[in-house]
C-alpha cells in the first residue's frame, strides 16, 4: 500500500465527514494520555449541523457502495485490514498511549481489529435471499436481504479500536454506509484512526463518518435523527437503556444492537485444576484494569476448593506489576478518567465497610489502582451485585455445585461466564444452566471471535454481533412477489 505510518501520523485533529474537516462546534476537547495527563490531540468538536452533514453524507453515499460488485466491497475491507498489519506497532503505541492499555491488551486488541475485518470482508457473498412458493398459481416469492441503509454507531473507551470495529467493519461489508461516534476519552482509537484506516484502504468518502462531540450537545441528536435505520451501542447498561428508548420510543423509529455491562462470573467447581483456575482468574479480572464488559466480576469457588483458592489467587496478584502503561512489563495500567478513579475506589470503601476480607490492600497512585482482592464476599455485598471495571475482584464461597450456579445467576445481567472443572461434562452441564450469553468451560470470562456470536442476556444487551450473527443484525429482509398476472380477484 504505502510506507508504513508514524504513531504522530495516526493523530488527526480535524473530523471525518466526507472528507478531513474542523469541526463546527464552539467546544475543544483534548485527549490525554491517562497515566500522566500529557495531551495527544486538541479536537474541535462536532456540532449537530456536523451530525446532519455526516449522515447526509452517508446516505448519499450508500447507494453506490452497497451497489459494487461484492468483490470490489470484500477487497476494500481486506486492504483496511493489510493497512493495520503494516502499520501495527505504531496504532499499538496510540492505543496503549490513549486508552492506558498494556502492551499485552493493545496487541490483542489490534489483532481482534483485523479479524473482524477479515470476517466482515466474507459478507458481501454471503448475504443471500430466498425463493419461497406461492398459493398463488404463477406467482413466485423472493425475500432479499439488503442493507439497512445508514447505520450509526457509539463505541466505548475501553477496547475503542476493537468496539468501533466490530459494528464498523460488518455494517459495511452488509452495504450500509456508517456516521461513527467515539468515546470521548478516546476518540483518536475508537474513531478518527478509523477514518484514516479505511481512507488508506480506499473507501470511498461518505461511506464512512466519524463524528467527535460531547454526549450532552450531539448524543440524543445522534440517536434520534431520522437518517439512521440502526443505532449501534456499546457501553453501560444505563446508557444503553437511554439509547434504545430514544431510538426505539423516538418519532422515528429504529433497530438497536446493544452490548451493555456485565457482572460475570467465574466458578471454580471442587474438582478443578486449582493452579491453571487461578492462572486464569488472575488474566480474566487484571487484563486492561478490568475495565472490560466480560472481565471476572465475581470468583465463585466451592468449599472444598476455597481456602486453597484464596491463598493462591492473593499471592498472584500480589505479583501483578503495575503503574505506567508505557512500561513493556505493566499488566495494570492507570483507569481512563477521574470519574471511574472515584468509581473504583469508592467499590473499594464499600467492600471494607461492608465486611469484606481485604486479602490482598492494594495501593492508589495517581490513576492507577493496584489489584485489590476481597474473600468472602457474600450476595448483599456491592461488589457481588455491581459490575466493578476496575482492578478489583470479590471471591465467593458456594456450598456446593448448585449453590455455585445459584450464585452464578444471581445478577440482573449475562454477558460472559465461565467454569473450571476437570470433568468436561460436567463442565457443559453447568454451562447450559447458566443464564449468560456466553459460557466459556476451563477458559476465561474474556473471549471474543469474529466469526461466532457475541451477546448477551438480561441487562446485558438485545442483538448479537460477529458472523452470520452481524449479517442478521445489519440487514433487513425484503419480500418481493412476481405473478404473471393470470389471477382474477373478486371485484
Amino acid at each position: 500500500m504505502s510506507e508504513a505510518q508514524s504513531y504522530a501520523d495516526l493523530i488527526s485533529e480535524d473530523l471525518y465527514i466526507d472528507g478531513w474537516r474542523a469541526g463546527s462546534s464552539e467546544r475543544s476537547a483534548t485527549t490525554s494520555n491517562p497515566f500522566n495527563d500529557e495531551p495527544i490531540a486538541t479536537i474541535r468538536q462536532a456540532s449537530q449541523e456536523d451530525v446532519d452533514a455526516a449522515y447526509e453524507a452517508a446516505a448519499k453515499a450508500q447507494r453506490e457502495w452497497a451497489a459494487l460488485p461484492p468483490k470490489e466491497r470484500g477487497d476494500i475491507l481486506n486492504k483496511a485490514a493489510d493497512w493495520i498489519e503494516e502499520n501495527r506497532d505504531a496504532i499499538i503505541e496510540l492505543i496503549r498511549t490513549e486508552s492506558g492499555s498494556s502492551a499485552l491488551k493493545a496487541t490483542v486488541e489490534t489483532g481482534l481489529a483485523v479479524g473482524s475485518l477479515r470476517e466482515a470482508a466474507t459478507f458481501p457473498t454471503r448475504i443471500a435471499g430466498q425463493i419461497l412458493p406461492s398459493n398463488t398459481p404463477g406467482k413466485t416469492n423472493y425475500v432479499f436481504r439488503e442493507a439497512l441503509g445508514v447505520v450509526g454507531v457509539i463505541s466505548p473507551w475501553n477496547f475503542p479500536l476493537t468496539l468501533s470495529m466490530r459494528s464498523v467493519a460488518p455494517a459495511l461489508g452488509c452495504g450500509n454506509a456508517v456516521v461513527l461516534k467515539p468515546a470521548s476519552d478516546t476518540p483518536l482509537t475508537g474513531g478518527l484512526l478509523l477514518a484514516k484506516i479505511f481512507e488508506a484502504a480506499g473507501l470511498p468518502k461518505g461511506v464512512l463518518n466519524v463524528v467527535v462531540g460531547a454526549g450532552s450537545e450531539i448524543g440524543d441528536y445522534f440517536v434520534e435523527h431520522p437518517v439512521p435505520r440502526l443505532i449501534s451501542f456499546t457501553g453501560s447498561t444505563p446508557v444503553g437503556k437511554d439509547v434504545g428508548k430514544t431510538a426505539v420510543g423516538g418519532k422515528h423509529l429504529k433497530k438497536v444492537a446493544l452490548e451493555l455491562g456485565g457482572n460475570a462470573p467465574f466458578v471454580v467447581l471442587d474438582d478443578a485444576d486449582l493452579d491453571k483456575a487461578v492462572g486464569a482468574a488472575i488474566m480474566g479480572k487484571f487484563l486492561h484494569q478490568g475495565q472490560i464488559c466480560m472481565s471476572i466480576n465475581r470468583i465463585i469457588v466451592e468449599a472444598p476448593l476455597y481456602d486453597e483458592f484464596v491463598e493462591a489467587y492473593a499471592k498472584r496478584a500480589t505479583d501483578i506489576a503495575y503503574g505506567d502503561q508505557l512500561e513493556d512489563s505493566t499488566i495494570v495500567g492507570p483507569v481512563i478518567n477521574d470519574s471511574q478513579l472515584k468509581s473504583v475506589t469508592g467499590k473499594i470503601a464499600q467492600a471494607r465497610e461492608e465486611g469484606a476480607r481485604e486479602v490482598v490492600a492494594g495501593t492508589v497512585e495517581g490513576r492507577v489502582i493496584s489489584p485489590h482482592v476481597f474473600a468472602d464476599v457474600t450476595p448483599e455485598m456491592e461488589l457481588f451485585r455491581e459490575e466493578i471495571f476496575g482492578p478489583v475482584v470479590g471471591i465467593i464461597k458456594a456450598d456446593n455445585e448448585a449453590h455455585a450456579l445459584e450464585l452464578a445467576n444471581n445478577t440482573e445481567f449475562g454477558l460472559s461466564s465461565a467454569v473450571y472443572t476437570r470433568d468436561l461434562t460436567r463442565g457443559m452441564r453447568f454451562a447450559r444452566d447458566v443464564k449468560a450469553g456466553m459460557t466459556h468451560v476451563n477458559d476465561i470470562t474474556v473471549n471474543d471471535e469474529a466469526h461466532v456470536m457475541f451477546g448477551g442476556e438480561k441487562n446485558s444487551g438485545l442483538g448479537r454481533f460477529n458472523g452470520e450473527w452481524a449479517i442478521e443484525e445489519f440487514t433487513t429482509d425484503h419480500w418481493i412477489s412476481v405473478s404473471e398476472g393470470t389471477e382474477q380477484f373478486p371485484f
